[in-house]
């Protein structure tokens, strides 16, 4: 399973740790995915994703899962995700 936001596309950054000393070692930054699941109510049933708890925000923001989706760019969704949005067209 990979470490990417179902939603976003939000994956792991690298950066460096820096010492008092000013020492710098590589280092990964991973995004805070959390499994959730999610309630279409066009659909009328929940899907589990793995999400970032930013993009729990912005889902909580724009009004649910189906209003998030309705305006996310297909680029930055997942394949789960991508069929999901098609699923909310055809309804």
């Amino acid at each position: 399973m990979s470490r990417v936001c179902e939603l976003t596309g939000k994956g792991p950054m690298s950066g460096n740790n820096v010492s008092h000393a000013n020492n710098k070692t590589r280092r990964r930054f991973l995004p805070n995915l959390n499994e959730v699941s999610l309630l279409s109510e066009k659909l009328g049933r929940s899907y589990q994703l793995r999400i970032s708890a930013a993009a729990l925000r912005s889902v909580d923001h724009r009004g649910g899962l189906d209003a998030f989706l309705a305006k996310a760019k297909d680029a930055e969704l997942s394949d789960r995700a991508l069929k999901i949005k098609r699923e909310l067209a055809k309804a």
